[in-house]
């Protein structure tokens, strides 16, 4: 028999928490429900959850300061959950590291798809299936001081491996992989989140905002914006 997955929810509201856990046991996923931000990073060491559904507004240490620690160490599928609304709680979400982000009410269908989906993500982003090494079709690319290997998850800069989410890999390599093309924000969304996802073209900027704080500027290569149209991997002609 395969293993539940384990979603750990996080929420101070009994009735909420309860809901959720009740979407998910019905979808086959084991939960665990805590109340707290000092609570959840204890259940994150003691239950190793597959996922964590996490409020923002808890009580005491907040879902932003437990994000903010759990991605010290951790790349945990964190979904932020919240009755906020507005733009700016979205982006710090996903610049803390969030892997979505899902507003309150929400739609028990959507949460449940949501789950699955970064869930289904982060397995791929996981997958090490062995292979014979002449089997292996490796996807990489290669560039003056960099090296992104899509088959391995890695990327090496100057030599030195580069710790990234693996949405940040994938958007970094997609680029990267067709150099001086320019896409728009909603095909970028489109080919690498897929349809699935139900976010909004602002995460392609928070995405790219921390690509570029992850490389200095390169004589030989950049992550372009091309105003009122997208963003591009530049080859710059020496």
């Amino acid at each position: 028999m395969a293993t539940k997955q384990k979603i750990l929810i996080v929420d101070d509201d009994e009735n909420i928490a309860g809901l959720i856990s009740l979407y998910l046991t019905k979808e086959c996923f084991d939960t665990e429900i805590v109340h707290d931000g000092t609570a959840a990073l204890h259940a994150v060491g003691r239950e190793k959850p597959d996922l964590m559904l996490l409020d923002i507004m808890l009580p005491g240490m907040d879902g932003y300061e437990v994000l903010r620690e759990i991605r010290k160490s951790s790349n945990l599928p964190v979904i932020m959950l919240s009755a906020k609304s507005e733009t700016f709680d979205k982006v710090l979400g996903l610049e803390l590291g969030a892997d979505d982000y899902i507003n309150k009410p929400f739609d028990s269908k959507e949460l449940v798809a949501r789950v699955k989906a970064v869930l289904r993500r982060a397995a791929q982003a996981e997958s090490a299936t062995p292979f014979a090494q002449e089997d292996i079709i490796v996807e990489k690319v290669s560039y003056p001081d960099l090296v992104i290997n899509l088959t391995e998850y890695s990327v090496y800069y100057k030599d030195k491996a580069i710790e990234m989410p693996p949405k940040e890999l994938e958007l970094l390599y997609f680029l990267a992989s067709h150099p001086n093309q320019v896409f728009t924000r909603e095909q970028l969304l489109d080919y690498i989140w897929s349809y699935d996802y139900g976010g909004d073209t602002r995460t392609i900027d928070v995405h790219i905002k921390r690509l570029r704080e992850k490389f200095p500027p390169h004589p030989v290569w950049s992550i372009a914006t091309v105003w009122g149209i997208g963003y591009k991997f530049e080859k710059h002609e020496k």
